[in-house]
């Protein structure tokens, strides 16, 4: 049986507004009433281990499974997220950038015109010391579609095995920088042992999937409440949803029109 599990994926939250990377920053009072809904509705977060068991038959999925996501390590996002997650009794898992731990985001400069400052090993120990997960971003953040074969093997096993090293425990899971991914970067993922790789693909993830190409639900900063309800269920903010519905029922109009039967 086909399961649907929606993997949301967040960025930054942050009080800060930044203009050029908007899209990518919600507000700490936002991400609260994203996760006080969950709570209510009787969301559980899973982790992809509970994932993965349960698609090998090793164990069952609660009701309303959900997982959540953060990518890059941004120091602000951690520091508003997870205490509203443990309050909840919430896991995630936090994709870090396992080369510029403790520094700045260096590839933000080249995209966005910014540096956000990103966790150190210290607050990622302490994130694995509250029940949460860290997961593989690369060692850093570059289109591993983009790079040569052995450098793209550099990227993945060596940011595996430093937050090993640093964490001291097993890192299975991974998630693509940019989305950026082809069949090659898939395979090297799959040879230097990650188990699951997020992707930036919008949709809502079965457990029928391929866990190297997982799909997600984005949540931004330009998301209201609404629209974060709506991707849960079709990926997709209401007002996209709306549209799309409206472009249908034209489509069906002039249909039955063409045909004569309307």
């Amino acid at each position: 049986m086909k399961t649907t599990i929606p993997i949301l994926m967040y960025h930054e939250v942050t009080h800060r507004q930044l203009p050029t990377f908007q899209k990518y920053c919600v507000t700490p009072n936002a991400f609260s009433a994203q996760i006080k809904w969950l709570a209510m509705r009787g969301y559980v977060a899973i982790s992809l281990d509970q994932l993965l068991a349960f698609r090998h038959g090793a164990a069952g999925l609660p009701r309303r499974p959900i997982i959540i996501t953060f990518d890059d390590g941004f120091r602000d996002c951690v520091g508003h997220v997870a205490p509203v997650l443990r309050a909840h009794s919430f896991t995630a898992i936090f994709y870090l950038v396992a080369g510029l731990m403790g520094q700045a985001s260096r590839w933000l400069m080249a995209e966005r015109g910014i540096e956000l400052p990103l966790i150190d090993w210290a607050t990622a120990r302490h994130l694995v010391d509250w029940g949460f997960e860290c997961g593989a971003h690369s060692m850093c953040h570059p289109r591993l579609a983009d790079l040569p074969a052995a450098d793209c093997n550099t990227e993945l096993r060596r940011s595996r095995e430093l937050l090993e090293q640093q964490l001291g425990r097993p890192i299975w899971h991974m998630a693509y920088p940019f989305g950026s991914f082809n069949q090659c970067v898939r395979t090297i993922a799959a040879e230097v042992g990650y188990r699951s790789a997020c992707s930036v693909k919008i949709g809502l993830a079965t457990t029928r999937d391929d866990p190297l190409t997982l799909r997600r639900i984005p949540i931004t900063g330009h998301d209201s409440l609404l629209d974060f309800i709506c991707r849960l269920h079709t990926g997709w903010p209401f007002r996209a949803v709306l549209r799309d519905k409206a472009m249908r029922a034209i489509g069906w109009r002039q249909s039955k029109e063409r045909s004569g039967t309307l």
